[in-house]
C-alpha cells in the first residue's frame, strides 16, 4: 500500500467526485444548507445592528464627508468577509459534525457495497452525541499541543521553526478531523484513530496538508467539509482496512 503525502493529498481531491455520487449528496446539502442559512442570518444581523452603529458614530454628516460613511461599510464588509472566510470551517464542523458520520457511511457503501457495522447501530440522538463528544476530545487535543507551540512562537531562535511545526500539526490536525469519522465509524476511539492514522504518518500529513490548503480558498472552503469526509473514508478503506464486515 502507497505510503506519501502526494497519495494522501490525492485522496482529498477524490473526495470531490465521490460526494456527488448517488446516495451520498443529501448528506452533504443538508449541512451545508444549515450552514449558510446560519451565516446568512448572522452577517444580516451584523449588518442591522451596525447599519445603527453607523448612524450614531456619525449623525448628520456633510454632503462633503459622505464618503467616510462608505469607506466604513467597505471595511466593514472586509472584515465581515474574513470573518465568514474563517469562521465558516469551526461553524462547519460543529454543526455537520452529526451529519459526517452518515455522510462517512454513505461513502464507505458507495466504494464498498457494505456500511460500517457500528455506525448502522446508532441512533440520530447517539450519533449527536458520539459526534459532539468527538469535537470535545479533539479540542482538547489541539490545545494541549498548540498552546506549546504558541509559547515557542515567542522564544527567539526556536521560533524559527515554530511556521514549520505550526504547518505539520495543522496538517495532522485535519487528518484526525476528518479520519475520525470513518474510523469512529468502526467502533474506534480517539487515541486508537490517533495511532491508526500515526501507522502512515506521510500519507496522513499529506492528506491533512491538502484538506488544510483548501480551507484557504475562499468559496471552496464551504465545501472542504464534506469533501475531506469522503476522501478520508476512501483512504481508510483502501489504506487502513479493518477486520469487520464492511471489509470483507
Amino acid at each position: 500500500m502507497i505510503s506519501n503525502p502526494i497519495a494522501g493529498a490525492g485522496y482529498f481531491i477524490k473526495g470531490l467526485s465521490l460526494i456527488q455520487r448517488k446516495g451520498v449528496k443529501r448528506f452533504v446539502v443538508i449541512p451545508l444548507a444549515i450552514n449558510t442559512l446560519l451565516f446568512t442570518l448572522l452577517l444580516w444581523l451584523l449588518a442591522g445592528y451596525f447599519g445603527d452603529f453607523i448612524d450614531w458614530l456619525l449623525p448628520d454628516l456633510p454632503n462633503w464627508l459622505a464618503w467616510l460613511s462608505y469607506l466604513i461599510w467597505i471595511l466593514f464588509a472586509f472584515s465581515a468577509g474574513v470573518i465568514l472566510f474563517f469562521g465558516f470551517s469551526i461553524l462547519a464542523n460543529l454543526v455537520g459534525a452529526p451529519f459526517n458520520g452518515f455522510l462517512a457511511g454513505a461513502v464507505e457503501k458507495s466504494l464498498t457495497g457494505h456500511s460500517p457495522i457500528d455506525h448502522t447501530s446508532r441512533t440520530i440522538m447517539q450519533e449527536v452525541t458520539f459526534a459532539m463528544g468527538g469535537e470535545l476530545r479533539k479540542i482538547l487535543y489541539f490545545l494541549m499541543w498548540g498552546v506549546p507551540l504558541l509559547i515557542m512562537s515567542f522564544i527567539p531562535a526556536i521560533n524559527l521553526i515554530a511556521p514549520v511545526l505550526w504547518a505539520l500539526f495543522s496538517a495532522w490536525m485535519m487528518a484526525i478531523e476528518y479520519g475520525d469519522y470513518p474510523l469512529g465509524n468502526h467502533g474506534m476511539g480517539f487515541v486508537d484513530i490517533r495511532n491508526k492514522l500515526g501507522e502512515k504518518k506521510f500519507l496522513s500529513l499529506g492528506f491533512g496538508g491538502a484538506a488544510m490548503l483548501g480551507t484557504m480558498i475562499p468559496l471552496f472552503n464551504f465545501l472542504v467539509m464534506p469533501v475531506a469526509v469522503a476522501g478520508a473514508t476512501a483512504m481508510r478503506v483502501e489504506q487502513f482496512p479493518l477486520k469487520s464486515g464492511s471489509d470483507n
